[in-house]
Parts: structure tokens; sequence; C-alpha cells
């Protein structure tokens, strides 16, 4: 420990080749010996790794039982993983983590444990109990080249969930939510009752609210009516267990690849998807800046908590009634936090559990803590205040442009598409008519025309004071309709002729009936005696 901190001067945040080994670098010789002084570890998480920060992006699902999760990467995947059982019961009784490996098949937890280049070594700390429900499904999946993702048991109900797992389950998806990107609850359309353990289970990601994301799964078992009923009754329990006047983000949908069986919310659906795969597609480029986020959240409290430390240390008394000391300074720590706050002007929302605290202080011996070390604190300081903000500068140059951090295959694939006619949005709103040897403008044209002929007075253009009031009519902003004028006005000369008239009224139609406005006309909207014209478009 003293060697890393005699280094700490010759480290220099220029040096750095990359964000990740800049965040390896600072936590090792700035953050990692305040931890270790002040038991850090033993009392909120383990130290870091170099495979904590080198881990691809990963996906935790957490639900009750029966909720879709396993169909859900299966449904990402567009495939099989090993390891992997569906069906209306409890089938999945272990965490499964499947990642990307060139020769499939399952690696048991305790192999798994001590694979120095996974980041799951810690995770030995929860006993054989976890580990024999514990495994690693490798799988050649070009999206795994991106994410990896933990698939977890299904919550149960009652005594079952606490006792007979046989291990602190609630320990490990905290330590989960720590290390991982995106946490996202898994709900049944038809089973929205969330019970005391899922309860408990959310309140347990508390502090990671950033990274989670809701999912309505299985939304094409009800018809309209009911789907609206039931997104409300979610949204009022989601509101209790979270308490927060924030609405909390649901994505609605039915993430597998079978015949939707009430099909009047198809769109939602699609719309729905997009937007969750997007958030997920984003994963790989905000990595970094997620672990640099984490890694500020941990120094923040790794400071608090060295401040309780040397704060009860300092309380104790040297020779008489020290374990009638103990229990009155355990008793009374939340005044310490308040003393604490006060003294060294820190959030309430840094400060750890005060309950869990309590019972975690009841087993130490409180003469052996240390007190108050100022120059620890100032490198975390300095730290915070230089080294972090230099790796945040370094993070939009390190993945702008870069084509490789993209998740790639399976549901990603078909997601993104834009070639086939059944790619999102195809032969919709502006998208209508790709494709098209017949110019989409043309199925209106005579309502266009005689629009035209009646402003004109039989010339062959109109200028913006002729059709302004026309297109007024469609009540949209002038800066829509100013939008629209300069998308229409191909030869940009102040006046629209028929055709560009007759594409105006048709890009306000595409606007009243909810599409969006490119930012350049599509080649497929271009008025066929035009194609030769020198007007940008896509």
């Amino acid at each position: 420990m003293f060697s890393w901190m005699n280094k700490t001067k010759e480290v220099h945040h220029e040096c750095f080749d990359t964000v990740i080994e800049g965040l390896k670098s600072i936590y090792k010789y700035k953050m990692f010996p305040l931890e270790q002084h002040y038991l850090f570890h033993e009392f909120h998480s383990p130290p870091l790794n170099d495979a904590d920060f080198d881990a691809k992006p990963l996906i935790l699902l957490v639900g009750q039982y029966s909720t879709g999760k396993t169909t859900f990467i299966k449904y990402l995947l567009e495939r099989d993983f090993p390891g992997m059982r569906i069906g209306p019961e409890p089938t999945t009784d272990r965490f499964i983590a499947v990642m990307y490996g060139e020769n499939e098949g399952v690696i048991p937890g305790n192999a798994l444990v001590v694979d120095p280049k996974k980041q799951f070594r810690p995770l030995s700390t929860f006993g054989n109990a976890f580990l024999n429900r514990f495994q690693c499904s490798m799988v050649k999946s070009p999206v795994l080249k991106g994410i990896s993702v933990i698939d977890t048991p299904g919550i149960l109900a009652g005594e079952k969930q606490r006792i007979d797992r046989g291990y602190d389950f609630i320990g490990v998806l905290q330590w989960f939510a720590e290390r991982v990107d995106r946490i996202i609850l898994l709900f049944d359309a038809h089973k929205l009752d969330i019970s005391d353990e899922f309860k408990r289970s959310i309140e347990a990601l508390r502090g990671h609210d950033d990274k989670i994301k809701i999912v309505l799964n299985k939304a094409d078992m009800i018809n309209s009516q009911q789907l609206m009923r039931v997104y409300g009754a979610l949204m009022w329990s989601l509101g209790k267990v979270f308490q927060t006047p924030e609405v909390v983000r649901v994505y609605i949908g039915t993430f597998w690849d079978q015949p939707l069986r009430y099909d009047s919310n198809k769109q939602l659906f699609e719309d729905e998807t997009q937007d969750l795969f997007k958030d997920l597609q984003c994963l790989p480029r905000n990595s970094a800046l997620r672990k640099l986020n984490d890694l500020i959240k941990r120094a923040r409290l790794a400071k608090v908590h060295a401040y309780i430390i040397s704060e009860l240390k300092k309380e104790m008394p040297n020779i008489f009634g020290k374990e009638h000391k103990k229990r009155e300074l355990i008793k009374n720590l939340p005044v310490l936090y308040e003393k604490i706050q006060q003294q060294y002007s820190i959030s309430q929302g840094d400060f750890p559990d005060v309950k869990k605290m309590q019972e975690l202080l009841t087993k130490y011996d409180f003469n052996k803590f240390h007190s108050i070390k100022p120059r620890m604190l100032e490198e975390v300081d300095a730290m915070l205040r230089s080294d972090i903000a230099q790796l945040m500068a370094m993070v939009p140059n390190e993945y702008s442009g870069d084509a490789d951090v993209e998740i790639r295959g399976g549901i990603f694939e078909n997601v993104g598409d834009n070639l086939s006619p059944f790619g999102y949005r195809r032969g919709e709103g502006i998208n209508a008519g790709y494709g098209e040897v017949e110019w989409i403008v043309n199925k209106d044209r005579k309502t266009y025309d005689n629009i035209f002929d009646r402003l004109s007075n039989s010339t062959t253009k109109i200028s913006g004071s002729m059709a302004k009031e026309e297109l007024l009519k469609s009540k949209l902003p002038n800066t829509v309709l100013g939008k629209i004028w300069k998308l229409a006005d191909i030869d940009q000369d102040g006046f629209l002729d028929r055709d560009e008239f007759a594409l105006a009224m048709h890009l306000v139609n595409v606007k009243l009936d909810g599409g969006d406005l490119p930012r350049y006309l599509p080649d497929h909207l271009i008025p066929p005696f035009k194609k030769s014209s020198n007007y940008p478009h896509d």
C-alpha cells in the first residue's frame, strides 16, 4: 500500500493513452490507499481491479418469474444460448452471465470467479451456495462483442425468496448494480403486483436510478383499453416503490418473435422498441463515461466513510468504558452524520444508509480504526478536481466516429433496418414513396394543382406572399412553414413552380400526420424533372 502512496506524484493524467487506462491509474494510486486505510471494502464494496474497468458494458435483467427475462436475451441475440430454459414456471434458478466466446459452452461459477480476465472475482465472497447458482454462457454472437447480459433468477414470493436460496440474493443484486451500465426491470402485463420481495430487490438498486429502465413486456396480450389501465396501475405501483416525484420511463412492448395477439398497438410497440434499442446502442459509446461517473460516486462515498471512521476513532476513550461508548456511538450515529455534514459541508445524499452502517459497525473494534489523514483526502480531492476533469475532456475525442463501439448483429440489425420495406417507418411519413417508380406527391397531385391554378392566375410560378395564405391554413408554426418552403424551393429562386408547390403541400401533410421533416430533401421526394439539380439532399 505504502509503495503506491509514494508513487502518487509520478502519475500524470496527460500521459494516459485512453480514458480507461487513466481510470485504472487514478483509482490504484489515489483512491485505493484511502479505501484500504479506512476499511472501505469491508463496509461497502470490494476493491476494483483491471477487469472492472476493461469489461464490456453490462445489462442486468431483473424481474419476477415469467416476465420474459430469458426470452428478452434470446430476442436480442436472435438465437438460443447454452443453459437457457424458458417456461411459465420459475425456470431460471441461477445468475447467468451471457458473454462472447469463440468456443461456446458453460463455465461454472467456481471456475468463473478465478478467471483474472473476468470481472467476477469478488463474487467469491458470497460463498459456494451462490457460486453453485452462477454460471457464464459463452456465445459466439456479434451482439455480445459490444455488450454482455446478466440473466437473474425470477423474484419469488414469501419465505422462499429469503431463505431457500441459501445466499444473499439482495447483496448479489447490489454488487451487480454497482458495476452494470443498464438495469432493466421487466414487468408482465398480466402480473403487475409488486411483491414485498420484489420491492426489496428494487430498493436494493437505489443509488443507481440513472441506470434503471422499466419494460412492460407481453403488452400484445391485452387490448388497448386494458393496456391503458395496466400502464396506469404500473405507474402508480412504481411511484410507491421508487418514492420519487419524477415519472419513471416505461417502455411498452412485446419482446419476442411471435405473432401479436392484439395488433392495434403495433405502431406503439415499434416506436417503444426503437427507443429502447437506441438506448442500448449507446451503451458501448457511453461506457467510459459511466465508469467515470461510478468512480466519482465511489470517491465521494469513500471520503464520507473516512470522516465517519476517523470521527468514531476520535470519540473512543483510551482505557475504560470502551464497549459502553461504542454502543452509544452506534446509537447516536445519525447525530454524528449531522456533525460531519455541517463540519465538512457534505451533502446528505453522500452518506451511507444509517441503519446498514449501524449494523456493520457492531462487528468492529473502534480502537483499531484510524484517525483522519488529511493528505489522503487531499489526494482524492485533487483527483476529483483535476484528473477526472481531464479524463472527461478525453471522452468525446476517444469515441467520436468510432464505428467499432456500435452493437452489431442479432435484433440490432433488424431494428436499424433501412433497406427492406419492413424497416422502421419505411413507407410512412417522409419515407413514403421510397423505392417507388411513381413520385409519391403525384398521388394527390390533382388537389394540389387545383390550388396552384387558383393562386397563380395562369402564371407558371407563385411568390411567397401568394402561397403564404394557403400554407397558413395548416396552422403550423411559421418556423415549420419556413423550413417547408426552403425544402420545396428546389432552385432557391424565392418562387414555387407547380411541382415545388405540390411538394410543399405534401410536406405540410406529412407534418400534420405527425411525421418529422428532414434536414435535407430525400432523393425520392425531389421532383423528377429536377433530379439533376445541385440542391443538397441526402
